[in-house]
């Protein structure tokens, strides 16, 4: 008889892809991931399923937020307009850390949690989770120079999920 599937396996199931896909996109374009080859995935539909564009506008982010994929219609094949800090208009090797984050959303919607975003992200640029989390907070942090961005940048990615630490990733 088969297994019936549960929602904590179909998460998992989504964690591991998008580890895979993280992986396939270092192979692809890595292991040097920059402002270059981050346009280039967005333009490559194997790797970022609707058209994106970044915008460095501060505008539509929420407190805390370093970056954010906004909709441009009611269908995801319309694209959407991924704001950025204007913080990091002058640090664009750093973008690509942000970009990937956030393309888990574009590509996963509200499937993906913020751990799936962490692990595609950690994945295509060859870090651990935990080493790219702290890097993550450190971004979130440096906008507004505050030590509370919300990001909870102690907590650990082993415990991330019994801590409920707030994330870079706006949740709906």
């Amino acid at each position: 008889m088969a297994k019936q599937l549960t929602a904590e396996d179909a998460k998992q199931s989504l964690t591991a892809h998008v580890g895979t896909r993280g992986q396939e996109i270092r192979d692809k374009y890595g292991p040097n991931i920059g402002w270059t080859e981050v346009l280039r995935i967005l333009d490559d539909r194997s790797a970022c399923r609707y058209p994106c564009e970044i915008v460095f506008d501060a505008g539509p982010l929420q407190h805390g937020e370093f970056a954010f994929p906004m909709p441009r219609g009611e269908h995801p094949e319309e694209g959407f307009t991924i704001f950025v800090h204007p913080f990091y208009q002058s640090q664009l090797d750093r973008v690509p850390y942000l970009v990937l984050y956030q393309l888990v959303a574009v590509n996963y919607g509200d499937f993906a949690s913020a751990f799936d975003a962490e692990t595609f992200g950690a994945a295509a640029l060859g870090f651990s989770n935990g080493e790219y989390y702290q890097i993550l907070c450190s971004m979130a942090d440096a906008p507004g120079g505050s030590e509370k961005s919300g990001c909870a940048c102690h907590a650990t990615v082993e415990n991330a999920k019994s801590t409920g630490r707030v994330s870079p990733m706006r949740q709906p």
